[in-house]
């Protein structure tokens, strides 16, 4: 059932990271409650429901924080739940009569995840952005990119879900194991910009040493070395090349049959540029797929840059079954794995319906009291999908 089969949490419904932290916990085996608006929150980049893979693995119902019953009915589920998550500005739970305080006096033992971009004080605390702006405040999407081309976005896979859905689940799960030793709940706040600064550690350490230089394409991680970079070859597919290491690099240029001489030192960054034309011109001689066959499985850190179809027929993604196939729709299992207590494949995303909602509290509440909050929420608009 997973190792976290057991802890239960409650997701308010937002986009970006929030869903991915609940998503990455339901994969794991939590049972995660989604508690969505009666008319379904924005999905951010609009598409089919079943596309929406963040909202995998988990049950959903839909209500109206607007009415009492409804923020009753929320505050009923907080006192069997080990967590909650919201994503929200600061003080927008606070108005809705949902925030840290009241929770945590129904349940002492909570652990309050709170994801936002800019954290919950400071001067940009009440200012919208998104993880483009917050990874900007960082100093690391200054970083990224080539040499003389504008800072890369990293698409928003490091400000979103890594500086911000991975530390959220990290905090609300050291919460929860905190929680168990002291008997007493507290609020987590996890910010993009704390956590993709997190992630800069190492390039932070590197920077002080004066090891990494201020500019853009210039250092041996960003481009900058011949190294570490990606070569198109002859049929206009890429490979990517990362022998950091002397003893790599010294058997890739055997096998490509290249002269060490011709390069010169691999750290003297004045014979990088003459490095990089040399390794250019050598891969546009061959395919892609005649490289993989040279280099693919030989300890010089070679390996093709696939596409998103691509990727999923690789040999090795397909022996790990890295990607699954659910619903028809390709997406990458959960990760990491265990050798014990393995979580089971993902189930779609569920959208909220009469159907659904008694299944989507049976984990929560008694058959009994799930009648009795039918009967309380039937009367107006707070639960549309409860009836």
């Amino acid at each position: 059932m997973g190792p976290l089969n057991g802890i239960k949490i409650i997701e308010m419904a937002g986009i970006g990271p929030c869903p991915m932290a609940a998503m990455l916990l339901a994969d794991l085996g939590a049972t995660v409650l989604r508690i969505d608006r009666p008319e379904p929150s924005a999905l951010g980049l609009e598409r089919p429901l079943k596309f929406n893979l963040l909202l995998r693995n988990r049950k959903v119902i839909a209500l109206d924080l607007k009415s009492a019953p409804a923020r009753d009915l929320v505050l009923r589920l907080v006192e069997s739940a080990d967590a909650l998550l919201e994503g929200f500005r600061p003080g927008v739970m606070e108005r809705l009569g949902l925030g840290p305080q009241p929770c945590l006096q129904r349940n002492p033992r909570l652990v309050y995840g709170r994801m936002t971009g800019w954290g919950q004080d400071g001067p940009l605390a009440q200012v919208a952005g998104h993880d483009l702006n917050y990874l900007g405040l960082t100093g690391l999407l200054h970083a990224i990119g080539r040499a003389g081309q504008p800072p890369t976005p990293p698409l928003n896979l490091v400000g979103d879900f890594g500086g911000g859905a991975l530390y959220l689940a990290l905090g609300v799960l050291a919460g929860i194991i905190e929680a168990r030793q002291s008997g007493q709940g507290q609020v987590v706040d996890a910010a993009i910009v704390d956590g993709a600064a997190s992630l800069g550690t190492a390039l932070f350490g590197l920077h002080a040493a004066g090891l990494w230089r201020g500019e853009r394409g210039a250092n041996a991680l960003d481009s900058g070395a011949y190294f570490y970079d990606v070569y198109e070859c002859a049929d206009g597919q890429w490979i990517s090349v990362a022998p950091l290491e002397r003893k790599f690099h010294d058997r890739q240029l055997e096998l490509m049959d290249i002269d060490p001489a011709w390069l010169g030192r691999q750290a003297d960054r004045e014979g990088w540029p003459r490095a990089r034309a040399i390794l250019a011109e050598r891969f546009k001689a061959r395919t892609q797929a005649q490289w993989c066959e040279l280099l693919g499985t030989t300890d010089v850190c070679v390996a093709p840059v696939l596409t998103l179809d691509q990727a999923a027929d690789h040999p090795h993604m397909r022996q790990r079954e890295v990607l699954l196939d659910i619903d028809g729709v390709v997406q990458p299992a959960p990760a990491p794995r265990f050798s014990r207590s393995a979580p089971p494949r993902p189930t779609p995303p569920e959208a909220a319906s009469p159907d659904t909602a008694d299944a989507a509290l049976s984990a929560w509440l008694a058959p009994a009291e799930r009648q009795q909050w039918r009967s309380r929420l039937d009367g107006g608009s707070a639960a549309r999908h409860m009836a």
